[in-house]
């Protein structure tokens, strides 16, 4: 079986490089790609763009999405995902260090599956990325994506 794919959208390297460690260290078998940009991550998971020779079967298991993104907002990502039915019942969880309530209810409204404010404490995240692998890429289960049925 495929190791499962999880999304990164990320626009701080720092942020990048903390999550990228704490996943590695949590020791669950997953692959992550990686784009710095609402407008990248539209194009990734659109096929469009430099992705649109993207295998449209290797859409990721879970998509880990900052908010205070460039180019495109994170709400407007939620927003386009949630219009379109081949990315409509694709999980996102907002992975942010926003702590404005307006946020949180900004992002469930518009359909986001989970909102986890990044931790300060680098063993603190280390824990929560491990939940959250462990929550999102073993326990859960997930409807196929209409886009693997075409």
């Amino acid at each position: 079986m495929p190791k499962k794919l999880i999304l990164l959208v990320e626009d701080n390297r720092d942020d990048e490089e903390l999550t990228l460690m704490a996943f590695e260290r949590s020791g669950l078998e997953y692959e992550i790609d990686v784009v710095r940009d609402g407008a990248e991550v539209l194009d990734y998971l659109f096929l469009t763009g430099k992705y649109s020779d993207r295998h449209p079967k290797q859409q990721p298991t879970l998509v880990l999405l900052d908010l205070n993104l460039p180019k495109v907002s994170g709400l407007e990502v939620i927003r386009r995902l949630r219009a379109d039915a081949k990315t409509r019942s694709l999980p996102v969880v907002v992975l942010t260090t926003s702590n404005e309530q307006e946020d949180m209810i900004n992002s469930y409204e518009l359909g986001c599956n989970s909102y986890v404010r990044k931790p300060v404490n680098f063993t603190d995240f280390l824990v929560a990325s491990r939940q959250l692998g462990l929550y999102w890429l073993h326990l859960n289960e997930f409807p196929p994506c209409k886009s693997y049925r075409e």
